[in-house]
């Protein structure tokens, strides 16, 4: 009932930079909280950042000051600006989304995310 689509992965070089986005759609009531994780090959999906409603941006600590994370609530989009990227961004990022829905005359949380986008860093 909700949909979350990525774009903006690719490839990028050492100390460049890229705009992630993720917009959310379907029978969405409210949104709670959107956020961004990452996977690297072998590796567990770790937060990157994540924005609650009405709160403050919560970063991991190797991203912090080279990160933004941001959201249009309007659009039910949210955006990762990523900056000096270094060889080991490269991970697929996901964007989750914190969602109540409104759904057969009730209304319940659910948690989503989105099918990944790709970001490699290298020379």
């Amino acid at each position: 009932q909700v949909q979350l689509v990525e774009s903006g992965g690719g490839l990028v070089q050492p100390g460049g930079s890229l705009r992630l986005s993720c917009v959310a759609s379907g029978s969405i009531f409210s949104i709670n909280a959107m956020g961004w994780y990452r996977q690297a090959p072998g590796k567990e999906r770790e937060l990157v950042a994540v924005l609650v409603s009405g709160g403050t941006p919560n970063y991991a600590d190797s991203v912090k000051g080279r990160f933004t994370i941001s959201r249009d609530n309007a659009k039910n989009t949210v955006y990762l600006q990523t900056n000096s990227l270094k060889p080991e961004d490269t991970s697929v990022y996901y964007c989750n989304a914190k969602v109540t829905v409104y759904s057969g005359s009730r209304y319940y949380e659910g948690d989503y995310w989105g099918q990944g986008t790709q970001v490699t860093v290298s020379s």
